[in-house]
């Protein structure tokens, strides 16, 4: 057959991501589906049954990490890794992370209904905990699958209300495996992940795929403030010592001098409050502060200048105030051979691309420190993605394996 006129089938694709949808669905048509929760149990159960439906042997890691291998003519010369993750931000959209590892499996069913003959093994890949959502940090099992982080560190990460932890909900939901979690134990050629774009590059440029060419260093920190808790009435304004009042002080400074930069990127999303009651001052507030930078210099460089202002606020306010990095994603080049057969793929199949850095990070950006890699991304705005646009990206993913898997 002429494998260039080969596509993948768009309505069972959408037919899978609607299925996915239904797993941890909200109100308003969005999904929350933390990772290693019940929801993602059953939606990694049915990943799981359909690899086996197409004939894959399954592999489940230490870090509950997914694999569904498909076996080549020649296992020796290594696979093609695709994949990406299926659980989510609190809450998110059907498509984000879902797209690439669904995309993956479809790429997988239409090299079965055609019976092609790979000469390497396909891998397709659910990756542990990459939101961060619940358990810290994100792109977990990709990291640690990369030799970025110890297992023992990994078990142990709580949830993010403290009464769990991860090690504790990978057995209780049977996603605890034996096997390594480790890319040594892997003869991986080259990996792609599909991805939805998180930004409105493609949109406003006109663009059918994206085609990243790196991704940015990205710092995470907790700060924890103290401060003493009093009854609403009971102390004047002047004699408090509150650190929520502190923190909002801190959240400020910290955006100012982010605007003051050309490329960094500061938000501060996560923050929790002790008691945390209507009538009462806190008595403790505990935060995150997530850097980004094309630059690891500056990004460092502005992390000491937000930490050194944060000091001289909780003197201020009479607080006491502790810190430390809890997570680090440092800058990712992506490979500019995967890159090229994207680009080729992509004008071959009539999609009109462009290439540009990403400011997130993605599982890729772990990936590919121990393998070459390399992304394709299709139009999103707030997951806001068609179901043609996902068969336009899930076909430039079956093709460019094809090429790579000859």
């Amino acid at each position: 057959m002429n494998l260039k006129s080969l596509s993948v089938d768009g309505e069972r694709l959408q037919t899978s991501i609607e299925e996915s949808a239904k797993i941890g669905k909200t109100a308003n048509n969005g999904l929350l589906r933390l990772a290693i929760s019940d929801e993602d149990k059953i939606m990694r159960d049915l990943l799981v049954k359909w690899l086996k439906e197409c004939g894959c042997e399954i592999v489940i890691d230490e870090i509950g990490n997914i694999f569904g291998i498909r076996r080549g003519l020649k296992p020796d010369l290594g696979a093609i890794l695709s994949g990406s993750h299926l659980d989510t931000q609190n809450p998110d959209g059907k498509f984000n992370g879902i797209l690439g590892t669904l995309g993956a499996l479809e790429v997988l069913r239409t090299i079965n209904d055609y019976d092609i003959k790979l000469e390497r093994d396909l891998i397709i890949a659910d990756w542990t905990n990459s939101e961060g959502a619940w358990f810290s940090p994100g792109c977990l099992g990709a990291g640690l699958w990369a030799g970025r982080h110890s297992l023992e560190n990994a078990y142990n990460q709580r949830d993010r209300d403290g009464k769990t932890i991860l090690g504790r909900e990978l057995e209780r939901t049977n996603y605890k495996g034996s096997f390594p979690a480790s890319y040594t134990k892997w003869n991986i050629f080259a990996a792609y992940e599909l991805h939805i774009e998180k930004t409105t590059f493609l949109k406003n440029n006109n663009k059918q795929i994206g085609i990243p060419t790196e991704t940015t260093a990205l710092r995470w920190y907790k700060v924890w403030l103290e401060g003493i808790s009093n009854h609403a009435g009971s102390l004047p304004m002047s004699e408090r010592k509150d650190p929520l009042l502190a923190f909002s002080k801190m959240n400020l400074t910290a955006y100012n001098v982010a605007m003051e930069s050309d490329d960094i990127l500061c938000t501060i999303g996560e923050v929790q409050a002790f008691p945390n009651s209507c009538n009462t001052t806190a008595e403790s507030v505990q935060f995150k502060v997530d850097i980004r930078s094309f630059s690891e210099t500056n990004a460092l460089n502005f992390w000491e200048t937000i930490k050194n202002e944060f000091s001289k606020i909780a003197k201020e306010y009479g607080c006491r105030i502790k810190t430390e990095e809890s997570w680090e994603l440092p800058k990712t080049s992506f490979s500019d051979n995967l890159r090229q057969i994207i680009f080729d793929t992509s004008k071959e199949l009539g999609f009109s691309s462009a290439e540009f850095p990403l400011s997130s990070g993605y599982d890729m950006s772990e990936i590919s420190r121990v393998t070459d890699g390399a992304m394709i991304l299709v139009p999103s705005e707030d997951d806001d993605t068609t179901y043609k646009e996902c068969e336009a990206g899930a076909n430039v993913l079956l093709h460019s394996i094809l090429k790579t898997g000859k």
